[in-house]
């Protein structure tokens, strides 16, 4: 429900340029740029969107960040999924409120608090990931935008050697190998699953796509997502000339009754 900022809460400072700033509310609390300091308590109790400016009279406007906003503001270790491929991740693995995903490459959170929120509470990830610190920081990450009480569980172990969980709804991989995953996603997934890998390179897409060929997987589709935003002022109406192409191929799979 809509409230006004409060101690703790994160916020999205956009300045007159555009740019993006995520702080976290505290009592006392400042945050300082060139463009002069705002204190925290200029926007505690007061509603989101509104304009406040800094010690130096600079405009900012401070709203709570969408999922979007906080993933690209976030701190990250590893690299994240940006947002242009997330929704779609959620689409062609049909994420739907109360399902169970296994989740391997965690890295720093992007995806899996995307996965968390399309679950919902009733549903659960559980997430592979082989370095502790990526692990802890992905949490956080998490945290930072839905809060502790999340349906999330993370390891710290390698998916190539296997899953234990069983009538998994989806797995979602972003590794280097994920053929090296299809055996253990076929006997882990319930019939009519869905496997899904983001991959960087096509040359991983055609050594996934040999996997995929001789399992039980069918309804093979691979894509990748470009991204062109447009300069809009007046009459001065054309496309922008930079646009976010290539970031990642989604390769995504359902898996089907053995043949008759």
């Amino acid at each position: 429900m809509p409230r006004p900022f409060a101690v703790g809460d994160r916020v999205l400072l956009v300045d007159a340029k555009r740019r993006r700033h995520l702080v976290t509310l505290a009592e006392g609390g400042a945050f300082h740029s060139h463009t002069g300091v705002l204190e925290h308590a200029a926007l505690i109790g007061n509603e989101e969107g509104i304009a406040v400016r800094t010690s130096q009279g600079a405009r900012m406007v401070a709203v709570r960040p969408t999922l979007s906003e906080y993933i690209l503001e976030m701190p990250r270790g590893a690299q994240v999924i940006y947002p242009k491929d997330l929704g779609p991740i959620l689409m062609l693995g049909d994420v739907f409120p109360g399902a169970r995903v296994l989740e391997s490459g965690v890295g720093s959170g992007a995806l899996t608090t995307t996965l968390l929120r399309a679950v919902g509470p009733t549903g659960q990830v559980l997430g592979y990931e082989l370095r502790q610190d990526f692990a802890d920081r992905a949490r956080r990450n998490v945290e930072g935008f839905l809060g502790p009480d999340v349906p999330l569980t993370v390891e710290v172990r390698d998916v190539y050697d296997g899953i234990d969980e069983v009538e998994l709804d989806r797995v979602v991989l972003d590794l280097p190998e994920p053929w090296r995953v299809v055996k253990h996603a076929q006997a882990s997934l319930r019939p009519g699953g869905i496997l899904l890998s983001y991959l960087p390179t096509i040359g991983q897409v055609a050594r996934l796509r040999e996997e995929l060929t001789d399992s039980a997987f069918g309804m093979v589709e691979s894509l990748e997502v470009l991204q062109r935003s447009w300069h809009v002022e007046g009459q001065s109406v054309r496309p922008d000339h930079r646009m976010v192409a290539h970031t990642g191929f989604l390769t995504h799979a359902r898996l089907l009754a053995p043949s008759t």
